[in-house]
């Protein structure tokens, strides 16, 4: 059994081979501004995507795409806001979540597009 942070890290190495996999870029992975952090940050096709990962060892507490709850998603957008400052980004931006299930029997992997959207 994985410990808690190994399991975060090998969700997220493991993300990061499948947005390869599907065209995109990796700019940044466990970018951080002031307490908040942004898993992955990656480019396609013009489109600049700020990526949360969760990865669970079992689906017994749920759907781990459904831990991304509000609270979480705003400190995203501030760090993603902070990006786009710092790097003068023009590019279309896109809230993405990777949920993966990663154990000794499967490894399951759901990228889920436009997961939720900055408040206006």
């Amino acid at each position: 059994m994985l410990e808690h942070e190994d399991i975060g890290i090998a969700g997220e190495l493991y993300a990061c081979t499948h947005l390869r996999s599907q065209g995109y870029i990796i700019l940044e992975k466990n970018w951080r501004y002031k307490r908040y952090e942004i898993d992955i940050i990656a480019e396609k096709q013009g489109i600049v995507c700020f990526v949360e990962v969760k990865t669970r060892e079992n689906r017994y507490a749920g759907d781990p795409a459904l831990a991304v709850k509000r609270g979480k998603q705003k400190h995203i957008i501030t760090a993603a806001d902070a990006y786009v400052k710092e790097f003068n980004i023009s590019a279309v931006l896109r809230f993405d979540i990777i949920a993966i299930i990663m154990n000794s029997k499967e490894t399951y992997l759901e990228h889920i597009e436009d997961a939720f959207y900055p408040l206006l």
